[in-house]
C-alpha cells in the first residue's frame, strides 16, 4: 500500500518536484561530464606531455568534485526541505487517519528513492551525451586528433557519480526522518493557516543604512580599481573584500525599506495596478532573506568573475602565444664565465673548458660538440650586453623614490639588458615584428609587460638621458616600444635597451648569446623528431643540454614545449572555472526558486483576496511575474556591479596574462551561460508559482 501511495503522491505533486528534479538532473549531468574526462577519446590522441597535463587537470578536478558534492548535497537538503514543508497538511491528514510517523517516513523514503533514481538516470543520460561535446571541447583546447573519435561511456565516472549522489540521498533521508519525527499533529493541520507577518523597517533608518552600505561599497570599488597599485599583498586585499561583504549585507538589509519609501513618494507608481501588493511582498521576502540574498549575490558575483576572467585569460594566452612563439627554437648561454657564478641561489664552480667555451657563439659550440647544424634553418644569433653602471635604479633616475613606493618588490639592482640595433633588427626580421632605426645619440626601450611599461613611460616622457659605456644617449621615443628577443608564453619583456651599433660596448660587458632558429622540417612528425634532439625527451618543458662530458650547458625553449605548457595551464584554469561557476550558478538559482515557491505557497490566500477584490488572472499573473523578476533580478544586478570592478581588478593583477581586449568575448560567453541556467530557473519558478496560487 505504501508503495502505491508513494507513486500516487509523486504523480500528484509532480509540479512541486520540477525545481528539485531540475537541480538534481543538472547536478548529476555536470558532475558526470567533468569526471569523465579521463575516458574521452580526445585524451587518447595527445602527446605524452599533454597527457601529463590532462592527468594533472583530472586530479585537480577530483578535489574540486568533493567541494562540488558538498555544495550540491546542501542544496538538495535545502530543496527537499521545501517539499516537506509543502506537504505538512497532507502528513497531518495521514496521522489523523491513524498512520504513524514511521509509516510516513517510509512513504517519504520511497518517494525520495523514486525521484532519486529517475533524476539520477535522467542526469546520467544527459551527462553521457553532453560529455561527447566535452570531448570536442577538450580536443580543441589541447589541439588533439579527433579523426578516430567514437562514442564513449565512462564507467568510472558513472560509478563515482552514483556513489556521490547515493551519499547525498542518504543524508536527505536522514534529514527527512528527523524532520518528520519532530512534527506535531496540530502544527501539521494548521500549517497552511500560518503566515509570516510583514515587517516594515523604519523608513528613515533604511535610507541611512542604504546610503552607508553604498558608501562602503563605493570605497571598496575605488580601492580595487583606483588604488590598485597598493593592492600588492594579501593583507591589503582582504579589507576591500570584507567591505564588499559588509556593504552587500547592508544593501539587502535596507533595500526593501528604501525601495518602499522611495516608491511611496511617487503616488502614480505606488498606487498603479497591483504595485502596492508587489512591493509589500518584495519587502517581506527580502526582510526574511537578508543573509541568503547576500550569499546568493556573492555567489553570482563569483560566477560572473570566475567565468569572465578565466575565459579572458585563455583568450589572451592563446592570442599572445601565437605572437610570442614566432620560431621553433631559442637557445641561450652565459658569456664570459668567471671561475664561479651563482644561479638560483646556488654557487657553481666552472671548469677551464666552460670558461673557454663561454667566449664563443652558440652555433660554434653546437658544431664543435657534434650537432648536425643542418637540422636547423633561418639561424640568427645575437649578443646581449649588461653593465653594472646601468641598472633599473639608474634608469628610473629621479623617479626612483616615487616608483619604489609604488612597487617596493622590484629588483632595482638588476642590470638592464642592452642590444645593438642591427642585432635586434636581424632577430626582429626573423620574428616578423617591428624593426627600428637609431641616430648615433639615441636609445629605444623595448617593453611589453603592461605594469613595467607604465612606470618606464614615466621616465621616458621626461626625456631622461642614459650614460652607456661612457657616452650619453637620449630617448628616441617618449614611451616604450613593442618588441622582444626571446620567446615566451605571453608579453613578459620587462625591458631591453636598444643602442646604436657604434656604442662602445666592450667584450667584458657581453652577458649572453642568444640563438633563434626554425627546424629544417616540413611536417609535424619531422619537427617532433628534431624536438627530441634539443629536449632529450618528448615531455621536457625546456632545453638544458650538457654537451659531451664537458659540462657545457646551453639552455632554451622550444615553440612546441611552450605551447603545450601554456595550453595546459589555460585549459586547467578554464575547466575548473566553468565547473565551479556553473555549480555556484545552479545553487544560487535553485535557492531563489525554492524560496519563491515557498512564498507562493504560504501567500496563496493573499492571491485569493486579490481575486475577491476584483483583480483578474492577467493582472495577478503580471504581479507574480514582476515580483519574481525583481526577486531574481536584485542579487543579479548587484552581482553584476560587483563584477564590473572585480573583473577589472583581476585583469590588473594578472597583468601580462590577461588583457581587457579579450574581455568582450568572455563576457558574452558568460552572459549566455548565466542567461540559459538562470533563465531556466526563473521560468520554472514563474510557472510553478502560477500553478500554486491557482490551487483551490
Amino acid at each position: 500500500m505504501l508503495f502505491k501511495l508513494s507513486i500516487q503522491n509523486i504523480k500528484k505533486s509532480i509540479k512541486d518536484y520540477v525545481i528539485y528534479f531540475l537541480t538534481l538532473v543538472l547536478g548529476v549531468a555536470i558532475f558526470y561530464m567533468f569526471n569523465s574526462l579521463d575516458s574521452q577519446q580526445a585524451i587518447l590522441e595527445v602527446s605524452q606531455s599533454k597527457r601529463n597535463i590532462i592527468e594533472l587537470m583530472i586530479g585537480m578536478l577530483g578535489f574540486v568534485s568533493v567541494f562540488v558534492a558538498i555544495v550540491l548535497g546542501l542544496l538538495i537538503v535545502y530543496a527537499n526541505n521545501f517539499l516537506i514543508n509543502r506537504r505538512k497538511k497532507e502528513f497531518g491528514i495521514y496521522m489523523t487517519l491513524g498512520m504513524g510517523k514511521r509509516q510516513i517516513s517510509k512513504i517519504i523514503l520511497l518517494e525520495t528513492i523514486f525521484v532519486g533514481i529517475i533524476s539520477l538516470a535522467a542526469g546520467l543520460i544527459i551527462g553521457v551525451f553532453a560529455s561527447q561535446f566535452m570531448s570536442i571541447l577538450v580536443a580543441k583546447l589541447f589541439e588533439s586528433d579527433m579523426s578516430e573519435f567514437h562514442f564513449i561511456f565512462s564507467k568510472d565516472a558513472c560509478i563515482k557519480t552514483c556513489i556521490y549522489f547515493a551519499i547525498m540521498y542518504l543524508l536527505v533521508l536522514i534529514f527527512n526522518t528527523m524532520t518528520v519525527s519532530r512534527y506535531k499533529l496540530i502544527n501539521l493541520l494548521n500549517a497552511t493557516k500560518k503566515n509570516e507577518t510583514v515587517k516594515i523597517k523604519n523608513p528613515f533608518l533604511a535610507v541611512l543604512v542604504f546610503i552607508f552600505g553604498s558608501s562602503i561599497l563605493s570605497f571598496a570599488y575605488w580601492k580595487v580599481t583606483g588604488d590598485v597599485n597598493s593592492m600588492n599583498t594579501a593583507e591589503k586585499i582582504l579589507p576591500p573584500i570584507l567591505m564588499g561583504i559588509i556593504g552587500t549585507v547592508l544593501i539587502f538589509w535596507s533595500l526593501s525599506g528604501f525601495i518602499l519609501t522611495v516608491t511611496q513618494k511617487i503616488k502614480k507608481v505606488y498606487l498603479k495596478d497591483t504595485n502596492m501588493f508587489v512591493l509589500r511582498q518584495i519587502n517581506n521576502k527580502i526582510n526574511t532573506m537578508v543573509v541568503s540574498m547576500s550569499v546568493i549575490c556573492l555567489m553570482l558575483f563569483m560566477t560572473i568573475s570566475i567565468l569572465s576572467s578565466s575565459l579572458a585569460l585563455r583568450n589572451t594566452m592563446q592570442r599572445e602565444l601565437k605572437e610570442m612563439t614566432p620560431v621553433d627554437l631559442n637557445l641561450y648561454k652565459t658569456a664570459n664565465l668567471s671561475e664561479s657564478y651563482t644561479r638560483y641561489g646556488i654557487k657553481h664552480t666552472t671548469t677551464e673548458t666552460q670558461r673557454e667555451d663561454s667566449k664563443h657563439p652558440i652555433k660554434e659550440t653546437l658544431i664543435n660538440n657534434g650537432l648536425d647544424i643542418n637540422v636547423l634553418k633561418d639561424i640568427v644569433e645575437i649578443e646581449v650586453y649588461t653593465t653594472n653602471n646601468l641598472t633599473w635604479k639608474t634608469f628610473f633616475g629621479d623617479k626612483y623614490s616615487e616608483i619604489k613606493k609604488m612597487y617596493p618588490g622590484l629588483q632595482y639592482e638588476k642590470a638592464e639588458e642592452i642590444v645593438k640595433i642591427s642585432d635586434y633588427n636581424k632577430i626582429a626580421k626573423l620574428y616578423g615584428i617591428n624593426e627600428y632605426e637609431l641616430n648615433e645619440d639615441e636609445y629605444i626601450v623595448l617593453c611589453d609587460f603592461d605594469s613595467q611599461t607604465e612606470i618606464r613611460n614615466k621616465v621616458l616622457e621626461k626625456g631622461h638621458p642614459l650614460t652607456i659605456a661612457g657616452k650619453e644617449y637620449k630617448p628616441k621615443y617618449n614611451k616604450c616600444q613593442e618588441g622582444f628577443i626571446m620567446m615566451s608564453t605571453s608579453h613578459t619583456n620587462l625591458g631591453i635597451i636598444l643602442v646604436p651599433d657604434n656604442c662602445p660596448l666592450t667584450e667584458e660587458m657581453k652577458e649572453m648569446y642568444l640563438l633563434s632558429a626554425n627546424y629544417n622540417a616540413t611536417t609535424d612528425e619531422e619537427k617532433q623528431e628534431i624536438e627530441k634532439i634539443f629536449t632529450g625527451s618528448e615531455s621536457s618543458s625546456n632545453f638544458v643540454k650538457t654537451l659531451n662530458d664537458n659540462r657545457i650547458e646551453i639552455e632554451g625553449f622550444t615553440k612546441i614545449s611552450l605551447m603545450e605548457a601554456s595550453i595546459g595551464i589555460a585549459t586547467i584554469v578554464v575547466f575548473i572555472a566553468i565547473y565551479l561557476g556553473i555549480i555556484f550558478l545552479i545553487a544560487s538559482s535553485a535557492i531563489l526558486a525554492l524560496k519563491q515557491l515557498t512564498e507562493a505557497s504560504d501567500n496563496k490566500q493573499r492571491y485569493t483576496i486579490l481575486r475577491k477584490i476584483g483583480c483578474d488572472e492577467k493582472m495577478i499573473n503580471k504581479a507574480l511575474f514582476t515580483q519574481i523578476g525583481i526577486f531574481f533580478g536584485m542579487p543579479l544586478v548587484l552581482a553584476i556591479i560587483h563584477s564590473t570592478f572585480g573583473i577589472q581588478f583581476a585583469i590588473t593583477i594578472m597583468s601580462g596574462l590577461a588583457s581587457k581586449d579579450d574581455l568582450l568575448p568572455s563576457i558574452i560567453a558568460t552572459v549566455i551561460i548565466i542567461g540559459v541556467i538562470y533563465g531556466l530557473y526563473f521560468l520554472s519558478t514563474y510557472i510553478g508559482s502560477k500553478n500554486i496560487i491557482k490551487e483551490e
